[in-house]
């Protein structure tokens, strides 16, 4: 198998073919294999599926803080929604603060341990997808029974054999930052305001992540980052001004937001499976993009890798794969649109004022009953 991109989801797709017994070899673009220095919410998804990858409890603890979503707060910290103390609800919402760089270092060290080989340096420029009932997959010079394509929310695999579905700016850009301290109670706390969304957690016992989410045109430069930040944050609550002020100019990251309204119509062709923002790039505003990488990845070995190896048909395996993967990613991509509409891409005015009032009475079973449809996924036996 090749797979095209060494983020989290390539990574995993490796990992978990090479477990099936599979040779893995990795095409990744860049000179070097990093991972952008920012954070996210590990959910009880994304530990399934690195559990499924032969996380142990060791490893699961060492990727973050334990944590849980509290709920949101308007800009001024008036609560909106606010998670109930209850065990079991706790339980339903329970998170790992992660910073991705340690997720991605772990997922390195077990995809060597694996046997996976990493070729940095490496771009897609011809492709031939092959076709599962003969002639093999052709990729950047390699052939292979399988393509796994992981290269991200722009694909270069995608473009090649999926040109019309494109990644769309979602009209948002996102500040990111890990600042030094412990800030807030421990836990993920959102805040919302007209076309703009803050959150605040803990990646550690030293470190807290945070974003800021908001409208601005595409490609937009800023000559101060840090600064913008502070601006566009001003009269927002006094947790949002503390940690921006906390946090050192040169950790502050930005980037535009795009996502894949739909996904690809299907997610293999030929011999090729496509993972990740590849297959259905979502906007963040469900936090489930890195899980359901994970997710992806694992399923690949677990789908695909596995069967095949046991003899199993590689165009029953991919259909079965496509079958499983494309309706639930499908559904966290229109919840994530839902979430942003009521949420960070609300406008101002009236609108906030009934949305705050209407999210008030949501009771805890309805919160604790939406988690479990994105979180309590667990790995296909």
């Amino acid at each position: 198998a090749v797979v095209v991109g060494a983020g989290i989801a390539g990574l995993a797709a490796a990992t978990s073919l090479a477990r099936a017994g599979w040779r893995v070899s990795v095409l990744e673009r860049a000179p070097e294999l990093s991972e952008v220095g920012a954070g996210f919410a590990m959910s009880r998804n994304a530990v399934a599926a690195v559990r499924g990858l032969g996380f142990d409890d060791e490893d699961v603890a060492g990727l973050g803080f334990p944590t849980f979503a509290a709920g949101t707060w308007d800009l001024h910290g008036k609560p909106i929604l606010t998670i109930s103390e209850d065990p079991e609800v706790r339980r339903s919402v329970a998170l790992i603060g992660v910073h991705r760089v340690r997720l991605h270092e772990t997922l390195q060290r077990h995809a060597t341990a694996a046997g996976v080989e990493v070729v940095t340096g490496r771009r897609v420029t011809e492709l031939e997808p092959g076709d599962p009932d003969g002639e093999l997959a052709s990729v950047a010079g390699h052939q292979a029974d399988l393509v796994v394509a992981a290269d991200g929310m722009h694909s270069a695999v995608r473009a090649h054999l999926f040109p019309r579905t494109r990644a769309r700016y979602s009209g948002y850009s996102s500040w990111r930052a890990i600042t030094p301290g412990r800030f807030g109670d421990g836990a993920l706390r959102q805040y919302w305001g007209p076309h703009a969304e803050f959150g605040t957690m803990p990646v550690s016992d030293t470190h807290t992540y945070w974003y800021g989410y908001v409208a601005m045109p595409e490609r937009t430069e800023l000559p101060d980052e840090h600064a913008a930040a502070t601006e566009r944050f001003a009269e927002w609550a006094e947790p949002v001004r503390e940690i921006i002020a906390a946090t050192p100019p040169e950790a502050v990251l930005r980037h535009d937001v795009h996502h894949v309204p739909g996904g690809l119509p299907r997610y293999t062709k030929g011999r090729v499976v496509f993972i990740g923002d590849a297959a259905h790039g979502f906007l963040p505003t469900m936090g489930q993009g890195a899980a359901s990488a994970l997710e992806d990845g694992l399923c690949v070995g677990l789908l695909v890798g596995a069967p095949v190896a046991a003899g199993t048909d590689l165009t029953a395996a991919l259909d079965r794969f496509d079958k499983e993967r494309r309706p639930r990613c499908r559904a966290l991509g229109r919840a994530s649109l839902a979430s942003a509409r009521i949420g960070s891409h609300l406008g101002g005015g009236w609108r906030q004022s009934l949305r705050n009032a209407l999210m008030r009475r949501v009771p805890s079973s309805m919160i604790q009953r939406g988690s479990q449809a994105a979180m309590g996924w667990t790995p296909p036996a």
